[in-house]
């Protein structure tokens, strides 16, 4: 079975589920998507490898480890994160940034020290450096078209016939953001607040050039015969609900992120949200603009599975659902019977077609080893054996 055009391989049962499944088709077992252990140690023992192997192979033993885990389906790739963090936390002084704590933010050698100041570098910097970003992007360029198809295609060859890699980022999403990122939270929110026209020129802007790149990640997917499918990031709620209101983001966002994705929809690739935080609010929207899946989601912070579950795609389908068993309350705070119970619910809650399992986020050092293997154990029965009669 050819799943990538342009690809000498014969592809595995796992990678061949995950294929269906991102296609929509019914299928016997359900796949696994990412399953992302942080715990350094803890892959290098179920690996069989020695202590420091990861350290001095972290690829190999990344991948080594998706096997076990159950994986049939990676679209971020990040074998190192795990050696940013150990057993008790992150490790190293990493720089702050201006939403990490930072004590003076400076962009472009402007001091970010009031909203006004997000205003006056959005207006004397952003904007025109953008422009010219946007007169200058030629969708249709052939060779950045068929660098992003070689890029994808170098990983699925590292990644092997048996574990399926979908296009992510690198080229591959562009839409609106919200830019606490680059100028902190207070004074952006506050800019954000205060000149709500600066505030939508810029996700205008950035939408027009969005449109142009997602043109070019579109026909990259489709020439390169890739996966169909992209998830698409951006932290926009806490546990309370959306950062900003959601009455403000129908006006200012949505009609601009729904521009910024389209080419994509007309590509026929699916877009699957990744949830962080309470975003009930904005699910309904979100498949308004054309998302047509979600991953990721925070139960305890009140995102309703089950309601999300039971929603169909704005051209009437099913939903695409990359569910997991949670890591910020299950995984580190329950027992194993408990992750076994959140699988079942899962999986009984989930949709018809389109469903894969795993964590909903990173599992940190400091999770019960215990609990990860009831996980990758869930996972191995679920793919085997699908869903209950």
């Amino acid at each position: 079975m050819m799943l990538n055009q342009g690809s000498k391989m014969e592809w595995g049962p796992r990678a061949r589920l995950a294929w269906d499944t991102i296609a929509m088709k019914p299928t016997s077992g359900v796949p696994a998507s990412m399953v992302h252990v942080m715990d350094v140690p803890f892959m290098e023992q179920v690996t069989g490898r020695r202590p420091g192997d990861y350290a001095r192979d972290p690829e190999g033993v990344y991948l080594a480890f998706r096997k076990p885990a159950g994986s049939c389906f990676i679209d971020q790739f990040i074998p190192r994160n795990p050696l940013t963090m150990g057993q008790a936390g992150f490790e190293g002084d990493a720089d702050r940034g201006a939403a990490t704590g930072a004590e003076r933010i400076v962009v472009d050698e402007m001091v970010i020290d009031s909203p006004e100041a997000v205003v006056e570098h959005l207006e004397q910097v952003v904007f025109p450096r953008r422009e010219q970003e946007i007169a200058e992007f030629d969708p249709e360029d052939p060779e950045r078209i068929e660098d992003l198809i070689a890029g994808e295609r170098r990983v699925q060859e590292r990644f092997g016939p048996d574990l399926l890699k979908g296009p992510y980022a690198g080229g591959f999403q562009d839409f609106p953001h919200l830019h606490y990122t680059t100028y902190g939270y207070q004074n952006y929110f506050m800019a954000y607040a205060l000149h709500p026209e600066v505030m939508e020129r810029d996700f205008a802007q950035q939408a027009d050039l969005a449109r142009l790149r997602n043109r070019a990640a579109a026909r990259a997917v489709r020439e390169g015969g890739l996966p169909p499918v992209i998830r698409l990031d951006h932290d926009m709620a806490d546990s309370r609900g959306t950062l900003v209101d959601i009455r403000s983001l129908n006006r200012l966002w949505f009609p601009h992120f729904a521009r910024a994705v389209e080419p994509f929809l007309e590509a026929g690739v699916r877009l699957v949200w990744h949830c962080d935080g309470n975003l009930m609010e904005m699910v309904p929207r979100l498949i308004e603009a054309g998302i047509g899946g979600f991953q990721g989601f925070q139960y305890e912070a009140g995102m309703d599975y089950a309601r999300i579950c039971a929603m169909k795609d704005r051209d009437g389908g099913p939903l695409m659902i990359v569910a997991g068993v949670s890591v910020t309350r299950t995984l580190p705070f329950g027992q194993p019977s408990d992750v076994r119970d959140e699988l079942r619910r899962l999986v009984e809650h989930g949709p018809p077609v389109g469903l894969f399992l795993g964590a909903s986020s990173s599992i940190t050092p400091g999770t019960p080893h215990a609990n990860i293997r009831a996980l990758m154990e869930g996972l191995h029965h679920y793919r085997e054996h699908g869903r209950p009669a």
